[in-house]
């Protein structure tokens, strides 16, 4: 994957959701959005699907930062943390903010994708 980084975990899908969440809390980060994508899929499809979820994780100095050098950031957050089963492990999955100054060409940016991306990093590593 070259738009995140992940880690395989010994902790089974609902501690992973626990420590990640305890994880970013430590690193200023608070989810703001849980989407279950098997149960939507369940509800929306009537298909099964793994265990699947995708928090959005949001550092509120960092991106009150990064909105005032670009208005339509907000496009691109918050950042997605993903926590799936895959051959009975636990994966945690976190988009790397650096992917968006792939896309916005403005200096500022690129200084805090690479402030949270060392955040997130420490939050992955602390799994």
């Amino acid at each position: 994957m070259n738009y995140g980084f992940s880690k395989t975990t010994n902790y089974n899908f609902e501690e992973a959701i626990e420590k990640v969440t305890e994880e970013l809390k430590k690193e200023g980060f608070g989810v703001l959005t849980t989407i279950d994508v098997k149960e939507t899929l369940k509800k929306k499809l009537d298909v099964d699907f793994k265990k699947y979820i995708i928090l959005g994780a949001c550092n509120p100095p960092f991106a009150y930062k990064a909105l005032q050098s670009e208005e339509e950031l907000g496009l691109l957050l918050p950042c997605n943390v993903i926590v799936f089963e895959k051959e009975d492990k636990t994966v945690v999955s976190i988009f790397d903010p650096m992917v968006m100054t792939e896309i916005i060409k403005n200096p500022a940016i690129g200084e805090i994708a690479n402030e949270v991306k060392t955040k997130l990093q420490k939050v992955l590593e602390s799994i």
